[in-house]
């Protein structure tokens, strides 16, 4: 299976090096199937200074992020992989859904994810994207924690990366549409909570008929 890439255009890189090296996304790297790294994106800054933002035309408060670094940030990129998808992290994006990631591992292709920061970016970063994401409708300081969500959504549903052959396939929102079932483990009784007992019973077919009678429809 082809190696794939998730690069991260960012202005805090650091906050990355503790995420990337636990759990699944260092399971995925320990078993060759993705290699992640960060941009530091005021490594293209302008100047002695490094500056990455400037005032918008036509005033008004904060910063964008300008054009010359992101720009220099992306090509870098995508020297290293030509074939990446470019992800730009923003409000106005479309939402990001379990449907999406898969659609993402599926492809088999790099990703470079770009964090917004400040007030926004310049528009024109926007002719280098290929498609624009949101988690929510809520504001966040930058993009970093939306990257973290996306590559972590994207990296656990591909293949070899879980423990079990289907386990993708019952976790909630599989289907676009419903919750995951209620799962138990030993012991059978603790402090008078009981396992319902057609999960002891081995009758797989009571048991598949009960967890879908479990599981809920999602918001």
């Amino acid at each position: 299976m082809k190696l794939r890439q998730i690069q991260i255009i960012t202005l805090f890189p650091e906050m990355f090096t503790e995420v990337f090296g636990v759990s699944m996304m260092w399971k995925a790297q320990d078993r060759g199937l993705v290699k992640f790294s960060t941009i530091d994106l005021r490594e293209f800054g302008l100047g002695p200074r490094r500056q990455v933002d400037d005032t918008p035309y036509g005033g008004g408060d904060g910063m964008l992020l300008k054009p010359e670094p992101l720009f220099a940030a992306v090509e870098f990129a995508k020297k290293n992989d030509p074939e990446a998808l470019v992800v730009l992290t923003t409000a106005r994006g479309q939402r990001w859904v379990q449907a999406k990631a898969q659609q993402f591992a599926n492809q088999e292709r790099g990703l470079v994810i770009i964090c917004g920061h400040y007030e926004g970016y310049d528009e024109r970063i926007t002719t280098l994207v290929d498609e624009q994401v949101s988690i929510g409708d809520y504001v966040l300081t930058g993009g970093e924690i939306p990257a973290m969500v996306i590559a972590d959504s994207v990296v656990r549903l591909i293949p070899g990366v879980l423990g079990g052959e289907t386990s993708a396939e019952i976790e909630s929102f599989s289907d676009g549409q419903t919750l995951e079932f209620p799962q138990y483990t030993r012991p059978a009784e603790f402090r008078g909570l009981k396992v319902p007992e057609v999960l002891l019973n081995g009758h797989h077919a009571q048991i598949d008929e009960w967890r879908k009678n479990h599981q809920q429809k999602s918001l």
